[in-house]
């Protein structure tokens, strides 16, 4: 680690060890808000789009040939196969079914273009929704529909959690900008922060996204996040893959940071140390909100 007086000053730390102690002694639980839970802007947009179809398929409950009233449904309303694989929490609409297991006969349906009534038909009976439709286990195809995309939503909760740190490191280093008149770029590419400040950054693939770029009257600073409430294998690479990142940088002649935090280092501390001894700086929420991140940004 490259240790500063700031350390000292705004965290009382006089070394490198106490730097690292006072990093796993900070570690937040959670930075969980209330929009990790469901999209519901998202969820809603499905919703409403399929709505008319919905209340259409809505006409099919409790009808006892369920299959010949969904065909003759499909025929007057060919666009409702549209939204038949989100009936299934299915997001793919072009999709290979093994159909006999004995001969390993496919058969494909692709859902992005007209389909025969009978065959829509035949792939909601055969999927089972059909039986729940006509038995009333399912009393309302649009309630059961909503249901379905909160929890296909509740797939993406992982997501949220990545860039719900991005969002949180956003709220300072923008703060930390508009006070000292720099300029930033969250998910920055190479070609981004060449074309904005005419700086070159070695990277391995050319889609390779920086959490945040940080342009400052001497250096240019490149910073990644991430937030780990549970350990794991993935720590561990994530701490080497750093280590390996910060060197490119840095012969780059570029300041890397790494904001991370989250109680899942406090049972993976070796691999952190580690790329804590060999890289610059390693900073968590707690430090940020100390003012370590705006001072040596100065």
């Amino acid at each position: 680690m490259k240790y500063s007086q700031i350390f000292d000053k705004f965290l009382g730390c006089k070394n490198d060890d106490e730097v690292f102690d006072y990093l796993i002694a900070n570690l937040k639980e959670t930075i969980k808000s209330w929009d990790y839970f469901i999209n519901w802007q998202k969820v809603c947009k499905n919703y409403h789009e399929a709505e008319v179809s919905l209340n259409l398929l809505n006409t099919l409950i409790g009808k006892p040939d369920i299959e010949k009233a969904a065909e003759q449904l499909l025929s007057e309303y060919p666009n409702i196969i549209k939204i038949i694989p989100a009936l299934l929490a299915e997001r793919d609409k072009k999709i290979s079914l093994l159909t006999d297991k004995k001969k390993f006969d496919i058969t494909r349906f692709d859902f992005t273009k007209p389909m025969s009534a009978k065959d829509g038909a035949k792939f909601m009976k055969e999927s089972g929704f059909l039986d729940l439709v006509s038995d009333r286990t399912i009393k309302s195809i649009p309630d059961y529909f909503l249901g379905v995309e909160v929890g296909l939503d509740s797939n993406g909760r992982k997501n949220r959690s990545g860039t719900s740190m991005e969002s949180l490191a956003e709220l300072f280093i923008k703060d930390i900008c508009k006070r000292n008149g720099y300029e930033y770029i969250a998910q920055a590419t190479a070609d981004k922060i060449y074309s904005k400040w005419g700086k070159r950054i070695t990277v391995t693939k050319s889609s390779k996204r920086i959490d945040f770029a940080i342009n400052t009257p001497h250096k240019l600073y490149l910073i990644e996040t991430n937030f780990y409430g549970g350990g794991g294998s993935k720590l561990k690479s994530t701490a080497g893959e750093y280590a390996d990142i910060y060197h490119q940088w840095t012969n780059d002649g570029h300041q890397f940071i790494w904001l991370t935090d989250g109680f899942g280092w406090q049972k993976t501390q070796r691999p952190l140390r580690d790329t804590f001894n060999t890289t610059d700086y390693i900073l968590n929420i707690a430090m940020v909100q100390k003012g370590v991140l705006e001072q040596l940004l100065k």
